[in-house]
């Protein structure tokens, strides 16, 4: 919005702003953030890093942030690293630490605590034998589980109760177990749970375990302290949980009286395909896929129900209060993205909301969003612009996700902004990658970026290919190049004859009937359009020199696309190097090494397509770098540091200072553009 912002205010009736009570525990709304692994922990314990990520989210607004996502209870309960430990009294500071300075910005602060059972490694952390209720072997975890008899039982057990004790000492409001994919869920579930004994066979059997752990922890921690589990309510198997079965362990567990609230998740974890499809929608599930399942589960029960999978939107999240669908609405990847949602929605500000657009970025690079670079480095960066001391001058060059975002910060310090963009429209390559159909919320990166763009002023020429006198006649202080890259096909022989991923996502290229694909990044843009050209019935081959398709991925998005590259029949050829294309007739004829061996093949095809990552677009950078006051070079210990002391404007000289970024730099990300961005421009 350009001039003066228009804002809503919040309704008194908005559910997502009502206080909930839980026992005896007032939350002042009902928004909040779920237990994952946000691999910010030290050794085990959440020191600083970890404390200031989950602040953050507690100054934004939300009710409550829930930590130690599959927190150890046990020594044997280790994958390696990445969790919070509590089997040691050591903790017990860092969590009031932790749960001092969340309590200080008004919200609750809860912990998991959980044993991995078969999940766990027995090759690294503490190298102990894996456990598990039956010698059933996890896929994804690989170990092969030693079955538990009753001294593993009794002792892990009073691991729980220890961890919970600790949790509390720690000043926690609360706790919850995890069913699942972990060990207490490994016994309810009769895939997992082959016993023969008083643990295993009926349904009550299943629960044994389970209602001891819960048993003991109230025992340590008492009847007034919240207890709750993070439950499955169906496994989405055949031979697995099924809903009616969870259900009826669910009401078993209420009759029992140990359990506060369900924390409800769906299907398995065994492996990266059903985390991405169940437990942490990924690209390729639809927003919010299990509200339905969850509705159900909640007229079966008489506790409070809580649930996050993939609400990545407020209109989401009041959808699911207003039906009755949940008491508290987790928003965990949303507040990643944006840690600021709730005080943005209490000020009127919801349009103004850093979107999550489901990239699983977070997942892949725990816990850094893919445009919002401030998330999982509190430490470093603020996610609140200060003002600059003095107002300057910037031009940035190039509208893609990197200048947009160093055009949004500069604004934000005060500076007055033009940006020079040679298309019609912002967004750069992110407007290719989202011309896939399952990349197409990618556009919300670029989207916000310009609505911001808007509200402070920069001015924007767009259209206009801006040459070295066009940006010196602004009389600039500062030139932020972010020119991006273009397709790189310099290194292929006969790379001519050849059109770019970008020539057919795009409709610049028409496909032929019989499609060879080249893919020598591992990234989604040759997928995604190899399952684009499949579904609209074309031949396709997809080509790699890796080992595997989509190694520089998230898990959730290499799965899922490996999945439909099968499900559509595309061929693959795995380790082969294209080294050659030549024109054989009205063929094209590819040549490859295979990558060990070194052996030649060919594959004919009616069009090669290429994607081998970009070449610098430089020659403005280059033009303007005599006349620039720093030669156009970027201090990185200045750029990398963890305060605020560098000031990125650079020697005092004739000229503007100049810094390029992102792709214009080398063939990066979108994350890497936007850091690049974000680093320099708030010390500018």
């Amino acid at each position: 919005m350009s001039g003066t912002e228009v804002r809503r205010q919040p309704s008194a009736s908005d559910p997502l702003l009502q206080p909930f009570r839980l026992k005896h525990l007032v939350l002042r709304n009902r928004v909040i953030s779920t237990s994952h692994a946000s691999m910010l922990d030290a050794g085990g314990l959440p020191l600083e890093r970890y404390q200031r990520y989950h602040e953050e989210k507690a100054r934004g607004g939300l009710a409550m942030t829930m930590i130690g996502g599959s927190a150890m209870t046990s020594s044997d309960s280790s994958w390696g690293g990445g969790q919070l430990d509590l089997t040691s009294d050591r903790i017990i500071p860092h969590l009031q630490q932790l749960s001092e300075r969340i309590h200080g910005r008004g919200a609750a602060v809860m912990g998991q605590l959980s044993h991995l059972g078969r999940r766990a490694t027995a090759f690294g952390g503490n190298w102990l034998p894996v456990l598990a209720p039956s010698r059933v072997r996890e896929s994804r975890g690989r170990a092969f589980p030693k079955e538990m008899d009753a001294a593993d039982i009794a002792r892990i057990i009073g691991d729980y109760a220890q961890a919970a004790r600790r949790y509390f000492a720690g000043g926690m409001d609360g706790i919850e177990t995890l069913t699942g994919g972990h060990l207490i869920g490994q016994f309810l579930s009769p895939r997992t749970n082959k016993r023969t004994d008083a643990f295993g066979g009926s349904l009550e059997n299943r629960a044994r375990f389970g209602l001891m752990v819960h048993e003991a922890i109230r025992k340590a921690v008492g009847d007034k302290a919240i207890v709750g589990i993070r439950f499955v309510i169906d496994e989405g198997v055949e031979d697995g949980l099924g809903f009616d079965d969870a259900v009826a362990l669910a009401q078993l567990f209420e009759r029992e009286g140990h359990v506060d609230f369900f924390n409800c998740i769906y299907g398995r974890m065994d492996n990266d395909l059903v985390l991405s499809e169940h437990n942490m929608p990924g690209l390729f599930q639809r927003s919010a896929p299990f509200l339905p399942q969850v509705a159900a589960f909640r007229r079966e029960v008489r506790l409070p129900v809580m649930h996050a999978a993939g609400i990545r939107d407020v209109a989401t999240a009041r959808h699911a209060l207003r039906e009755n669908i949940v008491d508290l609405v987790g928003m965990t990847r949303a507040h990643i993205a944006d840690p600021d949602l709730v005080n943005k929605i209490v000020r009127g500000e919801e349009a103004r909301i850093r979107p999550c657009v489901g990239a699983s970025y977070c997942l892949y690079k725990k816990v850094n969003c893919i445009h919002n670079p401030a998330s999982g480095r509190e430490t470093m960066l603020s996610h609140r612009i200060d003002k600059a001391p003095a107002r300057k001058k910037v031009v940035v060059i190039g509208g893609g996700p990197g200048g947009l975002e160093a055009a949004r910060i500069c604004a934000e310090r005060g500076h007055r902004v033009t940006l020079f963009e040679a298309a019609p429209r912002l967004g750069g390559q992110v407007l290719v990658a989202a011309a896939a159909p399952e990349r197409r919320d990618l556009l919300g990166i670029v989207q916000w970026r310009e609505a911001e763009l808007a509200r402070l002023g920069v001015e924007l020429r767009m259209n206009t290919y801006a040459d070295a006198a066009a940006v010196l006649a602004e009389g600039p202080d500062v030139v932020i190049a972010a020119t991006g890259g273009v397709p790189d096909m310099d290194w292929l022989r006969g790379g001519g004859l050849c059109d770019t991923v970008w020539d057919i996502l795009t409709g610049a290229a028409a496909p032929r009937e019989d499609v060879l694909i080249y893919d020598g990044t591992g990234r989604a843009a040759a997928l995604s359009c190899a399952l684009d050209l499949a579904r609209k019935g074309k031949s396709v081959t997809i080509a790699t020199p890796d080992e595997a398709l989509a190694l520089e991925m998230p898990y959730q998005d290499r799965t899922g696309f490996r999945k439909r590259v099968s499900e559509l029949g595309i061929g693959v050829m795995v380790e082969a190097r294209l080294v050659g294309v030549e024109r054989r007739g009205d063929r094209l004829l590819a040549q490859f090494r295979h990558e060990l061996t070194d052996r030649a093949c060919e594959i004919g095809a009616a069009q090669v397509v290429i994607e081998s990552g970009t070449i610098p677009v430089d020659d403005l950078y280059h033009e303007l770098r005599d006349r620039a006051a720093n030669l156009g070079v970027t201090d990185i210990a200045d750029m990398i540091a963890a305060d605020d002391r560098p000031d990125m404007t650079g020697p005092a000289g004739n000229g503007p200072v100049l810094h390029r970024i992102g792709d214009s730099v080398a063939s990066r990300d979108i994350h890497s553009a936007i850091y690049d961005a974000y680093r320099i421009c708030v010390r500018i």
